[in-house]
């Protein structure tokens, strides 16, 4: 996406001297359209157009990448907005409050669930089996102490995922047949034909709030931290949390 948008916004200086005067975030939106529609294949499609209170910028929303335009439509400004202090980026707060996750709402039905200790501290977690980084965040994570994890097994790497995901949710313990697949290589039972798993649920939840890598941890407060961290750095993440905990289901 990145790139994409860099691509945009070097197409959209260069037709500056043909830009309309738009007054309004209709017509500003109506006028980004144009050049993405004329410089971006894909079809990236725009969710808001809104007026920021900084240097009269516009703010243009596509999914959860952000980008800033002028009330002309002339210029397109990609990157963080900081303030001449340095302290806070109010791209990245904007960023993060677009990809909160109302985590009462997480149907944890659906995924793997293991308690370490009292369980009071409760995080979710979108991985793939086959995904390298994810195993060595579980390993990372057995350092961590009064925990509950739910795993949404989140199969987007290959048709294997998929195999590897459902032989898993159908054993008779699934936590413990995720742990030794993922830490130690142990391949979980062949599952009954019979047996459903909630692949298609969880493949639409993790689409729903652009969950585009794995691992990706979600926190009781909404927030997210994509990609492996450290105990530090998850400690850390714990004590910083105005909604350190809940009562794990």
């Amino acid at each position: 996406m990145k790139k994409k948008l860099i691509s945009f916004a070097v197409a959209a200086i260069t037709m500056v001297g043909s830009s309309v005067w738009a007054q309004t975030p209709a017509q500003i939106e109506a006028n980004i359209k144009k050049v993405i529609s004329s410089n971006i294949s894909s079809g990236v499609k725009i969710d808001s157009v809104t007026k920021t209170p900084y240097g009269g910028l516009y703010e243009v929303r596509m999914g959860n990448e952000i980008v800033y335009t002028d009330d002309k439509a002339k210029y397109i400004f990609v990157g963080s907005i900081i303030d001449a202090k340095g302290t806070t980026n109010f791209t990245k707060q904007r960023t993060d409050e677009l990809n909160r996750v109302n985590f009462s709402e997480l149907p944890l039905d659906a995924a793997v669930k293991y308690v370490k200790g009292d369980g009071k501290r409760v995080i979710a977690i979108f991985e793939d089996p086959n995904c390298g980084y994810c195993k060595k965040f579980r390993k990372t994570l057995q350092g961590v102490d009064n925990i509950t994890i739910y795993t949404f097994m989140y199969n987007i790497l290959s048709d294997d995922s998929v195999t590897k995901s459902r032989d898993i949710w159908c054993s008779a313990d699934r936590s413990k047949a995720w742990d030794e697949w993922m830490m130690n290589g142990k391949v979980a039972p062949t599952a009954a034909a019979s047996c459903k798993t909630p692949h298609d649920q969880v493949l639409a939840l993790g689409k729903r709030y652009r969950v585009t890598g794995t691992p990706t941890v979600i926190f009781t407060d909404g927030s997210r931290l994509p990609g492996m961290v450290d105990v530090k750095a998850l400690e850390e993440k714990f004590a910083s949390l105005k909604t350190p905990s809940l009562a794990a289901k």
